[in-house]
């Protein structure tokens, strides 16, 4: 088993352990975070105006609760998650969507397929040297002027740094870094956004919205 193999399954396996938690805790965990429905909406509003005519895709989509919000904002979308059971929760609770079990860096989709992409905090796990390979696949998925919606923990003045998480290893990144990162992929950036930390957080949150380049 390579490295990254062995990671994508110690992944699964935690998120698998805590799903019925994590689906209590977070389902409805967009009602009350303005910003966070606001950079949503903006990304379904150009991935609804962009020449392609395929769906969008959750990454990481866990319980499914985004892509419900994705769906509620007028967007053909699915959901794809590493953890079996975090995928049968999604699968009961939205029965009128599709969720598949898959992995970020090996999707099971054509090239240029996709209109839009979010990967909210789903990239977070994945160790800093893999990150470029995992860009590369949004990137293949993505039809021409398709975009990508990142949400993360930012570092806050920090270099990338691995933290504690409370299912199983992340990291935190800096805005600029990350951008820089997804540049290097090929992505051109429309927008970001920094969050503070709201009662009960431990980092600020950082968004980038990203168009697929030429």
């Amino acid at each position: 088993m390579t490295d990254l193999s062995s990671h994508l399954s110690t992944t699964a396996d935690a998120y698998d352990a805590v799903a019925v938690l994590y689906d209590e805790l977070f389902r409805n965990a967009l009602d009350d975070v303005p910003l966070d429905r606001a950079m949503l909406a903006a990304f379904a509003e150009l991935a609804r105006t962009a020449p392609g005519t395929g769906p969008v895709a959750e990454l990481g989509c866990g319980p499914g609760h985004v892509t419900a919000h994705l769906r509620d904002l007028g967007l053909d979308v699915f959901g794809v998650d590493l953890s079996p059971v975090m995928i049968d929760i999604a699968r009961e609770a939205y029965p009128d969507l599709r969720f598949e079990v898959g992995s970020m860096d090996a999707l099971d989709l054509a090239d240029g397929e996709l209109n839009g992409i979010v990967s909210w905090y789903s990239a977070i796990h994945t160790p800093p040297q893999n990150l470029p390979s995992f860009f590369a696949e949004f990137r293949r998925v993505l039809a021409p002027e398709g975009h990508l919606l990142l949400a993360f923990f930012e570092s806050e003045g920090d270099p990338v740094t691995e933290f504690d998480h409370k299912v199983t290893t992340a990291y935190r990144w800096p805005i600029d870094e990350l951008a820089g990162l997804a540049g290097e992929a090929g992505f051109v950036e429309a927008g970001r956004m920094l969050r503070e930390t709201r009662e009960g957080e431990r980092f600020g949150h950082g968004r980038l919205l990203m168009r697929k380049g030429e």
